[in-house]
This record gives structure tokens, sequence and C-alpha cells, in this order.
């Protein structure tokens, strides 16, 4: 078996042009994919029910049980875990460098106690608990994104709080002091936009994450209602035609781990650039 660090010693070998180019081109795809093929997402195909990928039927990547173009309904989902991704990414990274910066900046007992708070939050088995939470209260949009951003953002609020903790002897926080600007006025004015290339460093990392949750939760039935799906309710459709039709499964399953390499692969040539110790490391 393969394992962690030797799979990150070979992903760190795919060139970040190249994982570059391949996450835009799927973002494409799945943008404007849909609107170009002459099948909608949704659209039965009676006579091509179950058919394989092939050219002569115009279903590229075949069909599902219904007749369902698989390529089409493989974009349409890559728009909701994409934009599901991102938007509950910016709500992890709001989180994440409000408590890290307010840790790192008051300091002292108060640092100590929400560090010992965040430890307490990120043992807890979250996604557990997030799958209760949306058995119990339904499936709702602005849940799901709260529940996925609250599974994201501990990270960058540690790494944050640290950064956050260097900036306390600035000079122009030190400043802000001395002319009596309260502790709320300089965290919000000072030292989160010190933290913002940090965050948007961290935002390529959060954004893979995010969808990988929305993926596992949609795999379980509790992600988007339908008609809307994203990648894991296709694969939960793809697992119960697995015998019979592979590539129901196969297709959304290549685009997610493609997306997922790629922005990986991305993210950490920036963190690279930005971090020189990374690089020397």
């Amino acid at each position: 078996m393969v394992g962690a660090l030797e799979w990150r010693t070979r992903l760190a070998g795919l060139p970040a042009p190249v994982a570059l180019a391949l996450l835009g081109l799927l973002v494409l795809l799945a943008a404007i994919g849909p609107w170009l093929l002459p099948f909608g997402p949704e659209q039965p195909d009676w006579a091509n029910a179950s058919v394989a990928p092939g050219i002569a039927h115009g279903h590229l990547l075949g069909t599902d049980a219904i007749g369902r173009d698989v390529l089409a309904r493989t974009l349409a989902a890559g728009r909701v875990s994409l934009l599901v991704g991102l938007v509950a990414a910016l709500g992890a990274l709001v989180i994440g460098l409000a408590y890290g910066a307010a840790a790192g900046y008051l300091g002292g007992r108060i640092e100590r106690a929400m560090i010992a708070a965040l430890d307490v939050f990120a043992a807890l088995p979250f996604l557990l608990i997030v799958v209760l939470l949306l058995t119990l209260f339904g499936r709702s949009l602005p849940l799901l994104l709260a529940a996925i951003a609250g599974a994201v953002w501990t990270d960058l609020a540690r790494v944050a709080r640290a950064e956050a903790a260097r900036l306390r002897r600035a000079p122009f926080v030190l400043a802000a002091v001395a002319v009596g600007a309260s502790p709320a006025r300089i965290i919000a004015t000072h030292v989160i936009p010190q933290l913002l290339p940090l965050g948007a460093v961290y935002l390529g990392l959060l954004v893979p994450h995010a969808i990988l949750v929305e993926s596992f939760l949609g795999f379980l039935g509790l992600s988007v209602d339908e008609p809307s799906t994203g990648w894991g309710g296709l694969l939960a459709e793809g697992v119960q035609e697995m015998l019979d039709a592979p590539w129901v499964l196969v297709a959304p399953a290549a685009m997610l781990v493609a997306t997922l390499l790629a922005a990986t692969v991305a993210s950490d040539a920036l963190r690279d650039r930005v971090d020189p110790r990374r690089s020397a490391a």
C-alpha cells in the first residue's frame, strides 16, 4: 500500500501550470458545458436507456437507467458541487480568519481559552453531527452551507492565530493602541486585513475540502434537493447501476477526483510561492 507521504510526493510532481489549466478547464466545462450539449441533464431518452458511451447515439458518456445523458448530468452536478464548495469555503474563511485574529491579538487567558475551545471543536466527530442535524431538520441549503463551513475552518483558525499573535507587536498595531483604538477596531481594521493574503492562499485548500464534504453528504442523500444534485448524489446513483452501467459511476467519480487533485496541487504550489519556508522544506 502506498503511504500518504509517497502519494503526496507523487502529486507534488504534477506541474502547477498543468494543475491550474486542468482546474480551469473543469470549471469551464461545468459552467457552460450543459448549455452546449443537445441533451438536458434531466431529459430522458427512452430509446437509449443504459447505453454505453459512444458517438452514434450522441451520448458520449452513455446514459443511465432512464436514458438521461451522463455527461450532461455530470457537468450540471459539477455546478452544484463547485458552487456549494466555494460558498461554504468562503464562509469557513470568514469564520477562521475572525476567530484566529481575535485569539491571536487578544492573547493571554482569552487566547488559551479560545484555543482550548478550538481543540475541543476539532476533536468532535463533526461529520456525524452534521449528518444528525440534516437528518433531524431536513435538507436545507443554508444549513448545508453552515455545516460544511463549520467542518473545514479550524486549520485556518490555527494558522491565523499564530500570524495575529506576531502582528500584535507590529508598529502599526502599537500605534493604533497608542491613539486609543479598541481591540475590536484594531482586529477589524488592522489585523484581519493583514491576514487576507494568508486567507486567499488557504482558500485554495478550503474549496476542495468543502467539495469533498459536500460530495460525502450528497452520497448519503443529505445535500441539495432534487432535481439539483452534486457529484456525491451521482455517485450514489452510480453505485446502484454499477453492475449494468458502470459508466454512470465512473464519469462523476473521475471528474470529482480530477477536480480535487488539480485544486490541491495548485493550492500547494501557491502556498510554496507565498511561504518560502515550505519550499525550503
